[in-house]
This record gives structure tokens, C-alpha cells and sequence, in this order.
């Protein structure tokens, strides 16, 4: 008899040429299309306005959705996730930028959603044997240590394991990820030759509850404004002000309103009690590098004793933001909760509130969130 597998079809190319290579693997494959925010949910924050604006264009993905299904000749479900994602990826997200903090909603989502609610979903209620998702990703099993590991993708310039770093090993068990070994010209070259609707779809960019609007302005919706004084973290002036220190995020130089100066400056430093962003002269890098820092909430896809001697003090690879080269580190246990990393390289703009991913060669070995930052100039 063969397997089910139900697959994550957000109405993208990924997930649609995931149907097919599935397919031709010989699972039974059936579509399910995630309906993870809606705007009206917030009629008395946003404004009818809003609303109609179709930020997050999720009904014409369901219909792209609905077509690949019908070319390939699947079944396609829907649900509705709207109030776990509300619950369990937005409120954290709101509260960490409160907090002055830089989230990851995508962590979030795959966490708690794609991997959770989602997963569970096609377990119970459709009585899959696997669910698949359109992520550059791979799992595999380790018959010596029994258990399972998330690699890298091969084409890295779109591997996502940084997102998938949350996941468990009964995730990882029932999961699969049949894009590994493809590139992205690969895949649309699948979609092109299958004649799939979503063969030539740009790929989503950027968080969907935020759509195209700058991001500043969707935050002010949720979070009140809080003017404060922008200061020269050299010379301690008042260069400036701002709305809130919030709305930005370490290095950021777009936005800070600071005209007349000789040169762009970037933000070094936030002080959300103090209402205070301290910021520098873009010629000096020298506030946003740091050699350390201390991660919290680590979740480890694979038991540590089984790749390293000693699992309280070990050497590996990390990635302090997507798509950044791998950084060598050397990570020491402090307590149950938390690591200090350390990297020999000077890294810039390690951002709190953001991930910090471990990589063992091509295995992903967890991440945890960016607690506080240990930065040199400061």
C-alpha cells in the first residue's frame, strides 16, 4: 500500500514541483493550503481600508493552489490556522519588538504551525503517513545513532534549515523534504515543462501579515509610538529624533531621518528604557562587532553526545542571521537554559531577539534565540 503524504501547497513553485517529485516517487499525494492570518480579525486596529488593500494576496495563492492541484491531479483540503498563528507567532512577535528585540516569525511559524498544528492536522484528520513541505531542506536517517538529521540543502543560496532549526525528531520522522538535492532554476525548469500555473511566480519575500507596506507603519498599528532622542554614542550629542526605539533594528541606516550630517549613520545601540537610539558615523563599524554572545530557549534536532566528547564545551558552525556565511564558534554551557557563543571572527550586528543556528558540517544542529550581545566598541 502506498504511503500518504500531504503537502504544505501555499500556491508557490516549491510546493507545487514537491507534488510532482512525490508523485513520481510513488506516495499517495493529496494538497493542503494553510490560511494563517486575515486582516478582518483586526477590523477595529486597521480600518476597512486595510483590509481591502489585499495585503497578503492569500486568496489568489489558494487559487494557484487549487489549479496545480487539478493539473497534477490531486486532492487539495484547506484550513484555517488564523488564531494559532495570531496566538503562537504574532503576539510573540509583537512582544519582542516592545521589548526593543529583533523576532523571527518564520522560526515562529514552522514551530508552532507548519510542524505543529499543521503536521497534526494531516496525521489525525487526514490520516497521512508523512506530511511534505517546498523547503530547500533534507532529512535523513542515521542508522549508528538512530535518529534522524536535517541537512543543507544543495543549492545554498536558497537552503532554509535557518527557518527549520526548531524542529524536533518526531517532526524530523515525519517529514520530507523532496527539493534537497534540486536548485531553483531546476525546479522551474520542472514547473515550466509541467505547464504549472506557478512555474514563473515570483517567490514571496518578506513577513505575509506585512504584505508591501514598510514595515514601520504596519508596527504602528500594534505598538504606540514613543519619541526619543537619537545620540552620537561618540560624543554623546543629540543628533536627532525618533518614534520609537521599537521600529528599529541594529545596523539599520535607512530611516533615521539624520539630514545635514557629512555621512550615513547606522544604529549601534538601543536603550528601549531610556527611550534612547545611540548611533554612529557608517565610516566606524568598530560598535557593531562583537566576538561573543549568549543564546537562550536552544532547541537541538540531534543529541549532542552522539557528535561532539564533550557537549558541555564544543566547536562548530553558526549563522547569526539567513544567508550569512557560516561563522566557526565555540559554544560553552552556562546552565540548562543557555550557551555563551564564541566566535573568532568579529561578527557585525548580532541582533537580540534574533537565531542563532548551529551547523556540524552539512547537519543542522539546532538554534536558539540571541539573548544579549557582547559588542567590543561598547
Amino acid at each position: 500500500m502506498k504511503k500518504k503524504v500531504i503537502v504544505g501547497l501555499s500556491g508557490g513553485v516549491d510546493s507545487s514541483v514537491a507534488v510532482h517529485l512525490l508523485i513520481q516517487q510513488g506516495y499517495e499525494v493529496e494538497g493542503l493550503f494553510m490560511r494563517n492570518w486575515d486582516s478582518s480579525i483586526n477590523n477595529d486596529v486597521l480600518g476597512n481600508q486595510e483590509i481591502n488593500n489585499n495585503i497578503c494576496p492569500q486568496e489568489q495563492d489558494y487559487m494557484d493552489a487549487q489549479a496545480v492541484a487539478q493539473k497534477l491531479n490531486i486532492k487539495l483540503h484547506r484550513v484555517d490556522f488564523v488564531q494559532d498563528y495570531w496566538d503562537y507567532v504574532f503576539k510573540h512577535f509583537l512582544d519582542e519588538y516592545e521589548k526593543g528585540r529583533t523576532p523571527n516569525p518564520d522560526i515562529l511559524c514552522n514551530k508552532y504551525i507548519k510542524f505543529d498544528k499543521f503536521m497534526e492536522y494531516a496525521l489525525k484528520n487526514l490520516k497521512a503517513d508523512y506530511i511534505a513541505m517546498g523547503h530547500y531542506a533534507g532529512v535523513r536517517y542515521n542508522d549508528k545513532f538512530k535518529e534522524y538529521e536535517m541537512i543543507r540543502a544543495v543549492d545554498q543560496n536558497k537552503d532554509q534549515t535557518y527557518f527549520l532549526c526548531q524542529l524536533t525528531q518526531n517532526q524530523l520522522s515525519k517529514t520530507l523534504f523532496p527539493l534537497q538535492a534540486l536548485t531553483k532554476p531546476e525546479i522551474r525548469k520542472i514547473a515550466n515543462d509541467l505547464n504549472l500555473v506557478t512555474a514563473d511566480k515570483k517567490d514571496s519575500t518578506g513577513i505575509c501579515f506585512i504584505g508591501e507596506r514598510e514595515f514601520t507603519k504596519f508596527l504602528q498599528n500594534y505598538i504606540s509610538n514613543q519619541p526619543g532622542d537619537i545620540v552620537d554614542i561618540k560624543t554623546n550629542l543629540v543628533i536627532g529624533k525618533h518614534i520609537g526605539v521599537m521600529y528599529y533594528t541594529l545596523g539599520q541606516r535607512k530611516g533615521l531621518n539624520l539630514g545635514g550630517m557629512n555621512e550615513p549613520y547606522y544604529v549601534a545601540k538601543k536603550d528601549i528604557d531610556k527611550k534612547i537610539i545611540y548611533v554612529c558615523p557608517a565610516s566606524d563599524e568598530s560598535y557593531l562587532l562583537s566576538s561573543s554572545c549568549i543564546v537562550n530557549k536552544i532547541n537541538w534536532t540531534v543529541e549532542l553526545n552522539n557528535y561532539f566528547k564533550n557537549k558541555n564545551s564544543f566547536e562548530c558552525s553558526a549563522k547569526f542571521r539567513y544567508r550569512q556565511d557560516d561563522v566557526s564558534v565555540k559554544l560553552i554551557k552556562l546552565n540548562d537554559e543557555e550557551y555563551l557563543v564564541e566566535y573568532e571572527t568579529k561578527t557585525k550586528a548580532i541582533t537580540p531577539g534574533q537565531e542563532a543556528v548551529f551547523y556540524l558540517n552539512e547537519i543542522c544542529i539546532g538554534g536558539g534565540v540571541i539573548d544579549k550581545v557582547m559588542q567590543n566598541a561598547l
